[in-house]
């Protein structure tokens, strides 16, 4: 059943032993899959539509001028005192940009080089299940184990007694992705300070994936966990410019912290990309300067009207559905509709309905054979009528 999930684990081949467990990304399967059969793809967290012109013509404003050639391997600097001001302006808090921002190619890679410039092998990471599918396989990477904390659908609520339960004397970094992907959860401001409480208690560093930061709904706020007292020296936050300008192509990303955790980040970022895209950087730079609140609160306005489109549609259809108050992901439970596996139901829906979702079995350990086996993913950040004609075809 989960063949394509997963690698047969006795076939050596030429994977190296800490990412064959791993496979092919669920996201690249699911993508294939629809391909081949024309499904509407609400499986991988793409927009079917383009960010704003102006920063196309920022881009080629800075090709012609001559930004063409590698830039500083840590950021433009016009790009990292872009960010250092975004974090100024947003959460009040203040950071070198010449030596406590990192550029990476993507939060995906901040995210990689964070990991492996911070852990040795034997360290412990901690994870909150379901997570973003490359998490565990950065552990693995640098040769750390994963520990990981099950929050349940509906309401994916954090159990502190649990997670301090799993902080251990190996413990060296917690991963958080708040808003959170794929449930759409907000962490509150009591459950950043339970987490912020136990980290300090035992010396756990933070490496906090924030990249749909400006995405969150029904008044919600987003509230990096960098901002809690006693938080700042010990967390590393990684953001992007894909998620908030719908430009994930151009995989223009950063990490923030105070410069010893950021040198980390930076001695594995040299050897991994050195440099991002500079006339991209500079496009960014700009974007993140001229697209102020006004901006910021129409893209939310957008999305909050796809999401209630998607949330009834899928109602609707009978899917028990978590409203996320953040990102663009909708997690919908199958048990109702079949007595399949979610897996197996993603891969009806694609062939007999041609919509395609993604299964999120991959995004758990210890809650793959429960959460794990009844919830897909559908994600909303595509254009209205997309989302129709999957109504229609569902």
């Amino acid at each position: 059943m989960l063949g394509f999930l997963r690698k047969d684990p006795n076939d050596r081949g030429m994977i190296s032993d800490r990412l064959r467990p791993f496979g092919t990304s669920i996201f690249s399967t699911m993508t294939r899959l629809a391909n081949e059969h024309q499904a509407i793809n609400l499986a991988q967290g793409f927009p079917d539509f383009d960010g704003p012109r102006e920063i196309f013509d920022f881009a080629r404003e800075a090709m012609d001028a001559g930004c063409n050639q590698y830039a500083r391997s840590m950021g433009l600097p016009d790009l990292v005192e872009s960010v250092a001001r975004h974090f100024s302006r947003a959460y009040g808090m203040s950071y070198d940009p010449m030596t406590e921002v990192c550029v990476s190619t993507g939060a995906t890679e901040g995210l990689a080089a964070s990991v492996l410039g911070l852990l040795n092998p034997g360290d412990e990471v901690l994870l909150m299940e379901p997570f973003y599918d490359s998490y565990p396989a950065l552990a693995a990477m640098a040769g750390a184990s994963v520990k990981s904390l099950v929050l349940e659908a509906p309401d994916f609520a954090l159990d502190l007694n649990r997670l301090e339960d799993l902080i251990g004397p190996k413990t060296r970094l917690l991963l958080l992705n708040n808003p959170h992907n794929p449930s759409g959860k907000v962490f509150s401001q009591e459950e950043l300070q339970g987490i912020a409480k136990l980290c300090i208690q035992n010396n756990v560093l933070v490496l906090s994936d924030e990249v749909y930061e400006f995405l969150t709904y029904d008044g919600v706020s987003h509230i990096p966990i960098a901002s809690l007292p006693g938080m700042r020296e010990r967390t590393l936050t990684v953001s992007s410019t894909g998620k908030t300008f719908s430009l994930t192509g151009w995989k223009i990303g950063w990490v923030v912290g105070p410069e010893d955790l950021v040198k980390a980040t930076q001695a594995a970022h040299q050897f991994l990309t050195f440099a991002v895209t500079t006339p991209f950087q500079a496009a960014m730079a700009k974007a993140i300067e001229h697209f102020g609140p006004s901006y910021v609160k129409e893209l939310r306005r957008e999305y909050l009207a796809r999401r209630d489109f998607l949330v009834d549609m899928l109602e609707e259809k009978g899917f028990g559905v978590s409203v996320p108050r953040g990102s663009y992901f909708v997690l919908a439970d199958v048990s109702a509709l079949t007595e399949k596996p979610a897996t197996e139901f993603a891969m009806d829906l694609i062939r007999e309905r041609q919509v395609a979702a993604l299964p999120v079995e991959s995004f758990y350990l210890e809650g793959r054979k429960s959460e794990g086996q009844r919830l897909l993913r559908f994600a909303f950040c595509k254009r209205l009528e997309t989302l129709q004609a999957a109504k229609e075809r569902l």
